[in-house]
């Protein structure tokens, strides 16, 4: 695996000041920037080390700020700030040609960056994201389930991925803790809904792929089409055998869909 560099980056970012906000960051080649969701950022860090090492890629993966025992601005409360901080992350980075992946949270945070027009970005991958509703297909309400009913809804497969909370150290509870008030905090506990969302995705101009898990009981399939029928241009793809976590659950499989994708997007220009 390549190895991972860690680094705190402070972000001036418009109507907010200065936020501070760690980075990891492997591989060289293609800018990724990959966002996790409220399951924090080992959700998507093995990811993150397959897609440096199997392809070539330097992928950035920040932790939202609240989140693995980070500091939470207290002006810093939605996922349209999130998106613009990661807008502003990019620029102090000075990246150009970034593709931007998101799951969950993280998705609806890229959509947010996206909807931002941000120079700097070639390509949007969403990857079961929370934030829009369709009739009939709520948004699973994460907050008043148990850790049990969390991987029943999470994954095709949950037998292989149940955790108990009571058997992880102090530490590490005390971890999951933060990041579920994080996640109440810019979700909008309980709903992890932007009513107006919908009507405003028809501005992304970015080419953009829509992943969906077929077994995601979280967010419905349903939701994913509404995403890819909103944006402009948007492919949409469902993954047999696969719930609210491609990237734990079958990343063998959306590897080389993200990849793909991202490759038939202009080269970085540096």
């Amino acid at each position: 695996m390549p190895e991972t560099e860690h680094t705190t980056v402070s972000v001036e970012v418009p109507d907010l000041g200065p936020v501070s906000v760690q980075v990891s960051v492997r591989g060289e080649g293609r800018p990724i920037l990959l966002l996790h969701g409220g399951a924090g950022l080992m959700s998507v860090a093995g990811f993150a080390d397959r897609l440096a090492a199997e392809r070539s890629a330097r992928v950035y993966t920040p932790t939202h700020p609240g989140f693995q025992g980070t500091k939470r601005p207290v002006t810093l409360t939605n996922m349209r700030q999130l998106g613009a901080l990661y807008a502003a992350l990019l620029g102090a980075l000075n990246l150009t040609g970034v593709t931007v992946v998101g799951n969950s949270i993280g998705g609806w945070i890229a959509a947010e960056l996206a909807l931002l027009h941000p120079k700097s970005v070639v390509s949007l991958v969403l990857i079961d994201a929370v934030g829009v509703e369709v009739p009939g297909h709520p948004i699973a309400d994460f907050f008043n389930l148990s850790f049990p009913q969390i991987a029943e809804y999470s994954y095709a497969q949950p037998a292989a991925f149940r955790i108990d909370p009571t058997q992880l150290s102090p530490e590490a509870q005390r971890m999951m803790a933060g990041n579920r008030a994080a996640l109440a905090v810019y979700g909008g506990e309980p709903s992890m809904v932007d009513l107006d969302l919908l009507a405003r995705l028809p501005a992304i101009t970015l080419p953009t792929l829509v992943v969906w898990g077929d077994a995601d009981r979280i967010t419905a399939p349903q939701n994913g089409q509404a995403y890819a029928e909103a944006i402009p241009g948007a492919q949409f793809v469902l993954m047999e055998r696969t719930g609210h976590l491609p990237q734990i659950e079958s990343p063998e499989r959306l590897l080389p869909l993200l990849w793909d994708f991202a490759d038939a997007r202009p080269a970085p220009l540096s």
